[in-house]
């Protein structure tokens, strides 16, 4: 199998999964948001220590503890990557799946604002045509329900700031993970134990439920693999083309499975977020090509 076939195959796989993931928070709505956040982060944890003894990266990991800097910025990305996960599973599991994919549609163009105002890249007319239509559908959001689209704008914001603190920070994608997590873990730990041993808690009380909260690590870091994979082996353009699977299939999950409503005005506001997706997407091809 060639590089390009195998990349795009890991990509599928794990932009895929992450379209899926609203169905498996889904199967743990008796669980607080809070306590599934805890355990992911857990589980995540100690599914990539295995991981990263397979592979044998201990030294990258210790390189990373080792650089002040470095450990900092992890910090700092781990702090705002759990506070999108918890608004994530907050939002799929009080019935706004089809907000989380408006979130994830818009993102592209948040990253392209942080690139603009942080970075000093600039706006090809494309692009910036595509941030007004998504800055339009935002505010047709807000003239008609008279509030924003708070779960979206979270979630785009606070992973386009990750994905901005992650790029000035020199880690590799899994090492830089686990010792995100591993910041994590103590606080998320000692929750665990507390609801264990003060309040009534599902985990070890209930069988299929616990599946579910151990499994919520594998989830979380088996699609970073493959997206990892997939991005040594295919061009970014590529890569942010594939993006936009996961919240399409998130939006027809929430739509066609869960039921949630899907109004004229929603469709509007879609219909311009889709519309600054399509001129980013072609963006991305053109500039490949003429790369």
């Amino acid at each position: 199998m060639n590089q390009q076939l195998s990349g795009f195959l890991f990509g599928l796989a794990a932009f895929t999964a992450w379209g899926f993931l609203p169905a498996y928070w889904k199967q743990m709505q008796a669980v607080s948001p809070f306590e599934i956040l805890c355990h992911r982060i857990v589980w995540s944890c100690i599914f990539l220590t295995v991981i990263i003894s397979l592979q044998k990266r201990w030294g990258e990991v210790g390189s990373i503890v080792k650089t002040p800097a470095k450990l900092k910025g992890l910090i700092l990305s781990g702090s705002l990557i759990g506070f999108n996960w918890f608004v994530y599973i907050w939002a799929v599991n009080s019935g706004r799946v089809v907000e989380t994919s408006l979130g994830y549609y818009i993102n592209p163009m948040i990253n392209v604002l942080l690139g603009y105002l942080l970075l000093g890249e600039t706006f090809s007319r494309l692009q910036c045509i595509a941030v007004l239509f998504a800055l339009a559908g935002v505010v047709y959001s807000l003239i008609v329900y008279g509030a924003l689209p708070k779960f979206a704008l979270t979630l785009a914001i606070t992973f386009a700031l990750y994905g901005y603190a992650r790029k000035k920070i020199q880690a590799a994608p899994i090492p830089g993970l686990l010792v995100e997590t591993v910041v994590l873990f103590v606080p998320a730990l000692v929750y665990i134990l507390f609801r264990l041993i003060s309040v009534d808690s599902y985990f070890m009380k209930n069988f299929e439920l616990t599946l579910w909260m151990i499994g919520a690590g594998v989830v979380t870091s088996l699609p970073l693999l493959w997206f990892a994979a997939a991005t040594k082996r295919l061009n970014l353009s590529t890569i942010g083309i594939l993006q936009y699977l996961a919240p399409s299939i998130a939006f027809i999950l929430g739509v066609f499975v869960y039921k949630e409503a899907f109004t004229r005005h929603n469709l509007i506001t879609f219909g311009c977020i889709w519309a600054g997706v399509f001129l980013y997407a072609w963006e991305s091809l053109m500039k490949n090509r003429r790369s």
